[in-house]
């Protein structure tokens, strides 16, 4: 460290990488008054553009730091399933804590395009750290570089730029303060949190600077808790107050907001009932009395009968999407009105709603104030109690399914519905279940029963196949005190079981359930509802024909597990599921992880929704399939309403003075 001069800050010499990592080992985070590490640690996979800058510092804070100075690093196996693990933790520690993702140039760095995505997509916070090609080109074109004839500047890493939620190139060391000023800002900012992301040119990693001591002190970013506009309170409150069929639709903010204890409150003082997103359920337990689980196009029959004669909906934390709607056919009562309870404005004025901007936890514990002695009438509650227990005899029927189905079964097969209901009745009410992709998230979000609230993680906003391995190592990493179960379809297992090696490497206990059905079991399905007989999904040989519905290719997953370190059990019976969970249950913490291999029937589904989903069916077809599809295409079309209410004047004004055009009162 030099002597500084009078009046003149110290400095310190260190490369932007060593710089880079200093400053993330000093960041926090603060709310109500909990201090928690920013980062937990840095995941990366080193090749040539980070090995010799952002990897050196690394080692170097391995070898010197201590304490809190110290940036843990985990090496993964693939460049988009680390940014899936720090989503998982970061999802996990209610977006207070994620990690950071270092990757190499060219490939390495785009790999993480579809992590980036996801992130955004869910409002996740999570730090990406490209290496680009030389800021100077002296060396250009290097290995691996992209030569854009019309932009000398343009790189690979310009294509995260719409992914992110903030993007910076540090082409300088003197930007490094200001980008990462910026980075943090964003991350911690629950409105407008997602994927950020610095491109560091390689040559400008390892380039020296001498810094001010005080870009490396101790940082705390204070998240706070941003209060509803009176006036637009009163408003959502005069709404609720007309209403007589009321109904909430709990989205994914109600976790993060830890709003859970004040929406149950809300509930049970004003008896107002209970729809859930997939991001949002679990924000009452299972049992509850206005709870009616999932709503939407994977929601009970419960959620979206009431949802279907709803005249105003409070969707707390939820961004609207068409899953939740029923693509725009959920809510059918001609009048309906939304009030959008969320902390970004931008969510909150959607559905022409009235927006609530505001923090969930503080907001609810407003209404149920201000609606004090207001509740809905006795026998809308007996019928969400009506409704609620019709459900959950279907669920049990899901989860037990009946001599004349389980004797139907090929050998050895069990359904998915049955596969769920063993996990859920014999994991811990702490456990957490993991899925991401195909048929499974449907059938978790209408049949899993929530006894805890962090006990569902689905990722159902990009929805992306492969995410259930990684973000469950980031789940168990955010809190070894709770088992995970990722939920895996043999598609989904074969985009992405790279991270079981990180599991292993680390002594990670995770569950892995992985459901062979020899193809897309989602897709399939739908492929058949919508005529087009399940082309393309089936993992098949190629008959004589020419067609893929040969016999099933001889392809050994459990082996396949096995090769990759894990311990695995084989399961050919309901009595070997249940005997597979519990030894997965009991099996060490620091064993790493357990796959239990199960085949399934894919033609056995979950009880149906009574709800739709919009994907357009081909307007002329010479298959009877097809056209037969289309027409009740039509039928569900004809119910697809854009959700615009008129205008009103603020229900809690008082009555405004009207110009006329001369400029005086009327």
């Amino acid at each position: 460290m030099t002597e500084p001069a009078s009046g003149v800050s110290s400095t310190v010499r260190l490369t932007v990488a060593q710089a880079l990592v200093r400053f993330l080992a000093a960041q926090w985070s603060e709310r109500d008054g909990e201090r928690q590490k920013l980062f937990a640690g840095m995941l990366g996979i080193f090749g040539h553009g980070n090995v010799a800058g952002v990897g050196q510092a690394l080692l170097e804070n391995e070898l010197e730091a201590t304490g809190d100075d110290r940036l843990p690093y985990v090496l993964a196996r693939n460049e988009q399933a680390m940014v899936h693990t720090a989503v998982g933790y970061a999802r996990q520690r209610d977006r207070l804590q994620t990690w950071a993702c270092t990757a190499s140039v060219g490939p390495g760095s785009t790999n993480m395009l579809t992590g980036a995505a996801l992130a955004t997509v869910n409002r996740i916070p999570v730090l990406l750290l490209l290496s680009g090609t030389f800021a100077t080109r002296v060396s250009a074109p290097v290995l691996q570089e992209l030569e854009a004839p019309y932009a000398g500047d343009v790189t690979v890493n310009d294509a995260f730029r719409p992914l992110s939620r903030f993007f910076d190139r540090v082409s300088r060391p003197e930007q490094l303060p200001s980008a990462l000023l910026a980075a943090m800002r964003v991350l911690t900012d629950p409105a407008e949190t997602g994927a950020v992301t610095l491109a560091l040119p390689q040559d400008v990693q390892a380039e020296a600077h001498d810094w001010p001591v005080e870009l490396f002190a101790p940082r705390v970013w204070r998240i706070g808790r941003p209060q509803a506009d009176p006036a637009d309170l009163g408003d959502a409150v005069a709404l609720l107050r007309s209403a007589r069929r009321p109904m909430v639709v709990a989205g994914g903010g109600v976790h993060y907001a830890q709003a859970e204890d004040a929406l149950r409150t809300f509930c049970e003082a004003t008896g107002v009932p209970v729809g859930e997103t997939q991001a949002g359920k679990g924000s009452l337990p299972h049992g509850h009395p206005q709870l009616l689980g999932a709503v939407g196009s994977t929601g009970t029959t419960a959620a979206n009968a009431v949802a279907e004669r709803a005249d105003v909906v409070l969707g707390v934390g939820t961004r609207w999407s068409d899953f939740t709607t029923a693509s725009r056919t959920a809510f059918q009562d001609p009048g309906v009105r939304f009030v959008n309870l969320n902390v970004a404005r931008f969510d909150a004025g959607k559905q022409a709603g009235l927006p609530l901007v505001g923090d969930a936890r503080d907001t609810l514990t407003a209404l149920t104030a201000a609606l004090d002695g207001w509740s809905v009438e006795a026998s809308y509650r007996q019928e969400q109690q009506r409704l609620q227990a019709d459900w959950d005899e279907l669920v049990e029927g899901a989860y037990h399914p009946a001599a004349e189905v389980t004797d139907a079964l090929a050998d050895g097969l069990l359904t998915q519905g049955e596969v769920l209901g063993a996990v859920n009745e014999l994991s811990d009410p702490r456990d957490v279940v993991l899925c991401a992709a195909g048929s499974m998230p449907g059938d978790l979000h209408k049949l899993w029963r929530v006894r805890d609230r962090k006990g569902y993680h689905v990722e159902y906003g990009f929805s992306c196949m492969g995410y259930e391995i990684p973000a469950s190592i980031g789940i168990r990493l955010a809190d070894p005190s709770r088992d995970v179960f990722a939920m895996v379809g043999d598609g989904g297992w074969l985009m992405m079981p790279t991270e079981l090696v990180t599991a292993v490497q680390e002594r990670i206990k995770v569950v892995v359930v992985l459901v062979q059905n020899h193809g897309f079991h989602s897709i399939g399905s739908l492929s058949q509802s919508l005529g087009s007989q399940r082309f393309g999904t089936r993992y098949r040989f190629r008959g004589e024909d020419g067609r893929l519905d040969g016999q099933f290719l001889p392809v050994d997953l459990a082996a396949n597990a096995r090769s990759l370190g894990a311990t695995v059990i084989e399961v050919r019976s309901r009595e070997e599921l249940i005997q597979a969970i519990k030894a997965a249950k009991a099996a060490p913490e620091d064993g790493g992880p357990v796959v239990v291999h199960v085949e399934t029937d894919p033609f056995v589904g979950a009880p149906d929704s009574a709800s739709w989903w919009d994907v357009p069916v081909s307007e002329v077809a010479s298959l009877d399939t097809t056209r037969t599809a289309h027409d009740e295409y039509l039928t569900h079309k004809a119910r697809q309403r854009p959700y615009v209410a008129p205008h009103h004047e603020p229900l809690t004004s008082s009555a405004t003075s009207r110009t006329t055009d001369g400029g005086r009162p009327a």
